[in-house]
């Protein structure tokens, strides 16, 4: 009996001890906040890659002519072309180039490298065609074209005259820019009005030979003198035979 009490009388005691020691117990600390959020660095966008353009205007050229180029870049910290060197991020130059070439254009940043290219063909330039002949063109017209003689009273175009006209028709179509006034002219006998009809006639005939001997009619314009502009002023036969002609002058 006294042993079953005993017993009953321990349990109470027991109890209190083990709530006690769970009173005691620190609780469980709760998950550390650093180990859960995640890293600033795995959130962050990455730097978006540069954006590069250049064009060229024009882009077909003759040597010796000039060039326009003009770039533009974005999300660029340094930009360079080839055959220029460093250039700010946009702009615009003016180049000459001697010879057909490509302008390389590269833009660097924080995202990378982009690059675009402006390509140039320089044509040769023409060729300079050298005069063959002086370039005082009254010069070669004195030395290329001589005046046509005829006989007294007469417009007829004589042999010797019409082998002169020839080459002068030969000079006037290597020359198609010279325009040539063809004067007739007579000798001092007859009338100032006979001689005005018979300068014009022979001013005619020399023109006709001409046209026929391929010089376009609309470059040659005539006039009649008569006996007023003599080249002679002395009546001998000779002097009249000076008089007697178509003579030639470039038309201004």
């Amino acid at each position: 009996m006294n042993r079953q009490f005993r017993a009953f009388s321990l349990v109470p005691l027991v109890l209190a001890l083990v709530a006690i020691a769970g009173c005691n117990k620190k609780p469980a600390a709760p998950p550390s906040s650093a180990s859960t959020a995640p890293s600033a660095s795995s959130s962050a966008a990455p730097a978006p890659a540069p954006v590069a353009q250049i064009t060229a205007t024009p882009n077909v050229i003759s040597a010796g002519d000039q060039v326009v180029l003009t770039w533009r870049t974005a999300d660029a910290t340094s930009v360079s072309i080839d055959g220029i060197g460093d250039v700010p991020t946009s702009g615009v130059k003016t180049v000459t180039p001697t010879a057909s070439t490509s302008y390389h254009l590269v833009a660097r940043g924080d995202g990378g490298s982009a690059d675009a290219t402006a390509r140039i063909t320089v044509n040769e330039a023409p060729a300079v065609v050298v005069p063959t002949t002086s370039t005082n063109i009254e010069d070669d017209f004195k030395a290329g074209v001589q005046d046509a003689f005829f006989d007294y009273d007469t417009y007829d175009v004589r042999a010797d005259a019409q082998a002169v006209l020839v080459r002068d028709a030969s000079f006037l179509v290597a020359h198609p820019e010279v325009k040539v006034v063809i004067g007739g002219y007579c000798d001092e006998r007859g009338s100032s009005e006979y001689n005005l009809a018979l300068g014009q006639n022979r001013a005619d005939a020399a023109k006709n030979a001409l046209v026929t001997a391929g010089v376009a009619a609309t470059r040659i314009r005539v006039v009649s003198y008569g006996k007023e502009k003599p080249f002679c002023s002395q009546s001998t036969e000779e002097c009249w035979q000076q008089n007697r002609r178509a003579g030639f002058s470039i038309d201004r």
